[in-house]
């Protein structure tokens, strides 16, 4: 086989498979968002921006990632500094972390549904120390709030663990005698955890960010299962669009904000995580 053409030859499944899968699904989505009857046109657009529910919608969105992701960045090191540290039960302690991986979207909402509801662990719990005399409605649509901290709460339980999996990989990745030059000229172990561990992570922490941060912005079954309607995020308008009001253009133009915003924010954390050339390991 020519040396020259091998190269492509190990590309092109990955090429195709993009093609096939993003780029054309992409083209098909712009052509329904921007054209009415073959002609271009913004009026999708329009209708999108002029319905009262999107900008609630979007700011949901935006809040919910801007909440989740810096808090499961948080938690994920500070699980994946534990991990790391451990020798003989590192293997067990990885994988109860990871029990809610197994876990589908939906699946992890009707769980923290059975907490919340009225007849919920909560509540049950609530009125059998004596703290409430009944059971409070808790997802409400009076406790948007409420509904906020439950979504949080879920996403938070099922999707950290992919974070600090990643995370505990990189970790894996850094030499020891960093830790040890640091140690000898007496950094302690924030320190040694600040100066050496956070730089040395910066690739790992924006593989993450970027995965967790467009996962966030599509967040939908968790939502609908917490808070059906009350709290509308963009995919479920997208969906709400696209299947209720049976309107597949106004659905695609949903659906390219969502890409719009999910490139924006991998654009700012590869500028703002980005590695110096030479400073890999």
């Amino acid at each position: 086989m020519n040396s020259k053409t091998l190269p492509y030859l190990l590309l092109a499944p990955a090429t195709i498979f993009l093609v096939v899968f993003f780029l054309w699904p992409f083209l098909q989505i712009a052509w329904l968002a921007f054209t009415t009857d073959g002609g271009f046109t913004m009026q999708h657009f329009q209708t999108m921006a002029s319905n009262w529910k999107f900008w609630p919608t979007f700011w949901n969105t935006i809040i919910l990632a801007a909440i989740v992701v810096p808090l499961q960045l948080v938690m994920a090191l500070a699980m994946a500094q534990v991990v790391a540290k451990l020798k003989s039960t590192r293997n067990t302690i990885l994988y109860i972390f990871t029990i809610p991986l197994g876990l589908s979207d939906l699946a992890a909402g009707i769980i923290w549904l059975a907490i919340f509801e009225q007849s919920g662990f909560l509540n049950s719990m609530l009125v059998g120390l004596g703290i409430v005399e009944k059971p409070i409605l808790f997802l409400g649509y009076q406790n948007l709030w409420v509904i906020f901290i439950a979504v949080i709460l879920a996403e938070l339980w099922r999707a950290t663990a992919i974070v600090m999996v990643i995370l505990v990989s990189g970790m894996g990745l850094i030499p020891k005698e960093y830790y040890e030059a640091a140690e000898v000229f007496g950094a302690g172990p924030w320190k040694r955890f600040v100066k050496v561990t956070l730089p040395m992570l910066k690739p790992s922490m924006q593989t993450a960010l970027i995965l967790r941060t467009i996962a966030a912005f599509e967040v939908f079954a968790v939502v609908v299962a917490l808070g059906g309607t009350t709290l509308p995020v963009l995919v479920g308008e997208t969906f709400n669009w696209q299947f209720a009001l049976n309107d597949r253009n106004v659905a695609a133009a949903f659906a390219l904000v969502i890409l719009v915003i999910s490139i924006a924010a991998t654009l700012v954390f590869l500028r703002v995580l980005r590695t110096p050339k030479g400073a890999t390991l």
